[in-house]
């Protein structure tokens, strides 16, 4: 065999050799490259699911937490409707005795409807009381719109300590003012007085009262669906 041709298939094998060796090269970089890609997918969806696994946990553990206090919440409510004060101050005698706490604090914080009740209830039809000479009820900033002629409640928007505010200023006998403070201490719902003052006249007792009454937003209970980012 000549040199020359020895020399030429040298090379070709050569050739042929890092032929198959860049394709060996090229299908493990290929293998290597989607066994990052898969395993880069798989600890995404571990960390997913292990996210939504954590969810259902506190949702479970909330659930469960739940049944735990149901009893002895019903326990004190059997309690509340055996309590005699509860009893005897109930607008109905249908209604069960927790119903004067809910009537204590209404769900709507509306000066209208506390001034119709001040006005038509506690000052109403009080023997010896001459006159209302002031009345003043107070909106509820940020509840209560004055804009239109009647009073617009939003009750997503509940701030401060859900109190509305009145003035009113009263004349009438000692026993008609004597009266109207026992209206206030017998009424259903919750009035706390933070400033009296009383002023003895030639023609009777003059009876200036700044206080608060009271509201608690209802409270919604209800199932919502959480999305859970990958």
């Amino acid at each position: 065999m000549k040199p020359n041709d020895v020399a030429i298939r040298k090379r070709t094998q050569i050739a042929q050799a890092n032929k198959t060796m860049f394709i060996w090269i090229a299908m493990a970089s290929a293998l290597v490259g989607s066994a990052v890609v898969v395993s880069v997918f798989l600890a995404q969806k571990a960390i997913f699911n292990e996210k939504v696994l954590m969810e259902k946990q506190k949702t479970v553990s909330a659930l469960d937490n739940n049944n735990k206090v149901a009893p002895e919440l019903e326990d004190q409510i059997r309690v509340l409707d055996t309590n005699q004060a509860l009893i005897s101050s109930k607008a109905n005698e249908d209604d069960q005795a927790i119903q004067v706490i809910l009537d204590a604090l209404p769900s709507e914080g509306n000066s209208l409807a506390v001034g119709a009740s001040l006005q038509n209830k506690l000052l109403a039809g009080v023997p010896g009381l001459t006159s209302v000479q002031s009345l003043q009820v107070d909106p509820i900033v940020g509840l209560e719109s004055l804009s239109t002629s009647t009073t617009t409640v939003d009750a997503s928007a509940t701030t401060g300590a859900n109190e509305i505010t009145f003035r009113l200023v009263v004349k009438g006998s000692q026993d008609a003012i004597k009266m109207v403070l026992q209206n206030f201490e017998r009424s259903i719902r919750l009035i706390q007085i933070t400033s009296l003052q009383i002023e003895t006249q030639q023609d009777g007792q003059l009876m200036t009262v700044q206080a608060k009454a009271f509201y608690e937003p209802a409270k919604t209970i209800e199932l919502q669906d959480k999305v859970v980012n990958p």
